[in-house]
């Protein structure tokens, strides 16, 4: 089997690619545009793999993209390339809307052209899966509820609005073309080969530096936070064995306050390389909220728990942990990111 993974480069796709490759034996055509998030580091383990292709294209263009389907002859499409970050949707919405929603657009119109060709018994075993955030459904108050597939969809920001809408042109292309798709959209990521301007590895990265590390607004709003590993194996499942047309919410069933994560963060690193200055926790500072900041998300997994038979393996605590050693011993990747690519102090969300 040979699957094409968009942004295979990036955080969760990179994940993705190593799962695919390693763990299940599955070849990998990798097509990213290699934007400021994305990392040939992130995929060094397996660039030598024989399942291993790499294609650095934009999704946006519609025939290379469909000439890669067609040369690699691959048998599923998993849709990963996106711009991801709320803070830079807020401050330039204009890159969300040609990426997520025209670049989806793009995509989807190969797909459709490349199923159409295709020959039995291929053309009836070809997917679509669509990979989103938990984001498009709004949020949540923080006394209860979860979110279901069926949750309506309310997005409040430029990136999730951009999501919700790429989502309704996946399912439109089913409904409409035939077109045998899947979707799925998921809670917050965290581990490692985690872009350094996103909350947890900010947050790392500043208190091991002994830099400050800012909290918007109380540092109340709460996410449910899920290892990329545990989503990566969700993923691979959805695509090989979800059922078409259907989506599926993947969550790690870890919900956390944005200040007890960051606490957590400063405490686990006193531990582990303390201070001569003292507690991190004195480093913690309080920043202007960002505009239209969701409360809480939650997701509800019961259907992929049940379906598909995957369930999160990594548990938060520990998992943070992991992720905050690795950091710690792998400045070699995130050291040049920050350097050539970013600048600034910026909180981010951690989605696709």
């Amino acid at each position: 089997m040979k699957i094409l993974v968009t942004g295979g480069c990036g955080f969760i796709g990179s994940a993705v690619c190593r799962h695919l490759i390693n763990d299940l034996g599955i070849g990998v055509v990798n097509v990213d545009k290699m934007t400021y998030a994305a990392s040939e580091g992130s995929t060094a383990s397996i660039a030598a793999s024989p399942n291993y292709t790499f294609h650095k294209l934009d999704i946006c263009d519609r025939d290379a993209m469909q000439r890669v389907m067609e040369s690699e002859a691959v048998d599923a499409v998993m849709h990963l390339a996106a711009e991801s970050h709320v803070d830079r949707s807020i401050d330039g919405p204009g890159e969300f809307i040609q990426t997520n929603i025209m670049g989806t657009f793009a995509l989807l119109q190969a797909a459709r052209s490349y199923h159409a060709a295709l020959p039995e018994p291929k053309k009836s075993a070809f997917r679509f899966h669509h990979i989103s955030t938990d984001e498009v459904f709004g949020d949540l108050p923080l006394d209860g509820g979860l979110f279901t597939e069926t949750t309506p969809y309310a997005p409040s920001s430029p990136y999730s609005a951009s999501k919700a809408a790429s989502d309704h042109l996946v399912m439109a292309w089913h409904h409409t073309y035939g077109l045998p798709v899947l979707l799925s959209n998921c809670s917050n990521n965290y581990g490692p080969y985690h872009f350094p301007e996103k909350l947890i590895p900010l947050m790392i990265i500043n208190g091991m530096e002994g830099k400050p590390l800012p909290v918007y607004g109380t540092g109340e709003n709460v996410r449910d936070w899920l290892h990329v590993e545990d989503h990566a194996r969700a993923l691979a499942l959805v695509a090989t064995k979800g059922r078409i047309g259907e989506s599926y919410n993947i969550g790690g069933r870890n919900e956390r306050s944005n200040l007890k994560v960051v606490e957590t963060i400063a405490d686990t690193l006193d531990e582990l390389m303390p201070l001569n200055t003292g507690s991190r926790r004195q480093l913690i500072t309080y920043v202007g909220d960002r505009p239209g900041h969701d409360l809480r998300y939650a997701i509800d997994a019961t259907k992929i728990e049940s379906e598909l038979g995957w369930k999160a393996k990594h548990n938060f605590d520990t998992g943070l942990r992991e992720t905050i050693a690795w950091y710690m011993n792998n400045g070699d990747w995130w050291q040049p990111l920050r350097a050539a690519r970013y600048s600034g102090q910026r909180l981010g969300a951690g989605k696709p």
